[in-house]
């Protein structure tokens, strides 16, 4: 015996495709949040768009483009969708609880603020995972429904994800008391960046994509002259190298405090323009049914005013 399916409920799973679509920014991307293969995801949005009449997505070489009417479309079914999953999910606030909220973002933001940050909301009996990892990884995670709220110097393409400015990382171009030793005996007139050239540099890859950003900003050059003596997995191994007499680098201020005020780090110059790089809050779509993502969004928001 069969069990055919409704018309309504047909259109339903159609709508939620399309609204994954939409979010994850191309078929590819969906497919896997959804459970279903690419070819099958292509095969629904053409469906839809022949019930509807219109044009869902323009292609493009590297995913899709949503028209202005998917922009509207997906204003209008986001919310009652969202909803339906929330509580087919048990994601809903049950007898006074609420669900995990699931933060990522890069583990040297997390550890000096953020963390600090949401420490009363954990005792207050909101619950958190966090995860950590590249900008780029943990962007596309949370277009798959991975993560609920992100901080990353990434903004991300599409109008499909909320973006909220939260500050501007200043960072800092430190050595450790030998290295800058030996940069304040440079001869008189020659650039600091010159005199680091005698300098061993520390970097968390073999790019220096933080110190070719400096480099650029500051003195605008690509990349310093002599690539680095040191690289490390992150900028925490950074940090404590610097420190212990490695050689320089370019580090986050967040990350510098406690070595600046100790001795252990100097920093090399000082500029009324120094280079910043922007830090942006993205929530996944939906996750503000969570209350406790509102909280945990709120409480960033207002503790990044004075980061």
């Amino acid at each position: 015996m069969t069990t055919s399916v409704s018309a309504p409920a047909q259109d339903l799973n159609l709508l939620r495709t399309f609204l994954t679509v939409h979010r994850a920014g191309s078929f590819t991307g969906a497919a896997p949040v959804l459970g279903l293969t690419q070819p099958t995801v292509t095969a629904q949005i053409r469906s839809l768009e022949q019930q509807l009449g219109r044009q869902l997505f323009q292609r493009l070489p590297r995913g899709v483009e949503p028209t202005p009417f998917a922009h509207e479309l997906a204003g209008r079914i986001a919310g009652a969708l969202d909803d339906l999953d929330l509580v087919a999910s048990g994601n809903c606030e049950l007898d006074g609880r609420t669900a995990p909220v699931h933060l990522a973002g890069p583990s040297e933001l997390l550890c000096p603020r953020v963390l600090p940050a949401l420490a009363p909301l954990v005792a207050d009996g909101v619950q958190l995972r966090v995860e950590t990892g590249e900008d780029g990884v943990l962007l596309d995670q949370l277009r798959e429904g991975r993560h609920d709220l992100l901080i990353t110097t990434q903004r991300p393409r599409g109008q499909a994800l909320a973006v909220t400015p939260l500050a501007e990382e200043e960072h800092l171009l430190v050595a450790g008391r030998d290295g800058a030793e030996r940069v304040a005996a440079r001869p008189a007139g020659q650039a600091v960046c010159a005199a680091l050239e005698a300098v061993p540099l520390v970097s968390m890859a073999a790019d220096m994509p933080v110190v070719r950003r400096y480099w650029r900003t500051r003195y605008g050059k690509q990349h310093p002259a002599v690539g680095p003596a040191m690289t490390v997995p992150s900028l925490h191994a950074v940090v404590t190298a610097v420190r212990a007499g490695a050689g320089y680098s370019v580090l986050p201020r967040s990350l510098c405090d406690e070595g600046l005020a100790d001795g252990s780090l100097v920093q090399l110059e000082e500029s009324e323009r120094p280079p910043t790089l922007s830090l942006l809050l993205v929530q996944r779509p939906g996750a503000e049914c969570n209350p406790a993502t509102k909280r945990v969004a709120t409480t960033l928001r207002e503790a990044a005013l004075d980061w």
